[in-house]
């Protein structure tokens, strides 16, 4: 039997946005991002950068990595227009765009866009990193336009 988890309650009734669990492979990642950097993992056999983080290198098959701090700078790759509501705290963002940026590095994050209008997502648009403090465990990075359209 699966039960439908109830969602937990903000201050005004609502139901709060899910928060992730932190794996430890992942908890780099998000102590870093606490800090507002962003990283990502390096192969130390043979340099290539990887998000999310593996246990192996898909260039090398290194078992060997660091985290580096990158320049949080990109482009849209990708982007899905979201109408669905997926989950209750959610459903006043809808639509939103859940988009793939490529880092100016290479590695690609699944992520959102702050402060942009649907009608401004488009692939190749360029972006920078904005972290969003979402608790006291938990800062997202997140992205906002860097050369946003001109609203009328």
């Amino acid at each position: 039997m699966t039960t439908t988890p109830t969602p937990r309650l903000g201050a005004h009734g609502t139901p709060t946005k899910p928060l992730p669990k932190i794996e430890a492979a992942m908890a780099p990642f998000f102590a870093a991002a606490q800090k507002h950097r962003l990283v990502v993992q390096r192969c130390i056999d043979c340099g290539a950068l990887r998000y999310p983080a593996r246990e192996l290198c898909s260039t090398c098959l290194g078992s060997t990595t660091e985290w580096i701090a990158v320049s949080g700078r990109g482009e849209i790759f990708s982007y899905n227009v979201m109408h669905q509501v997926y989950h209750p705290a959610f459903a006043g963002d809808v639509p939103y765009a859940v988009v793939i940026v490529k880092l100016a590095e290479g590695p690609m994050m699944t992520t959102s866009l702050l402060d942009c209008p649907l009608e401004c997502v488009r692939i190749g648009a360029a972006v920078e990193v904005a972290f969003e403090d979402l608790s006291a465990d938990v800062t997202l990075p997140k992205f906002r336009l860097i050369d946003p359209p001109e609203q009328p």
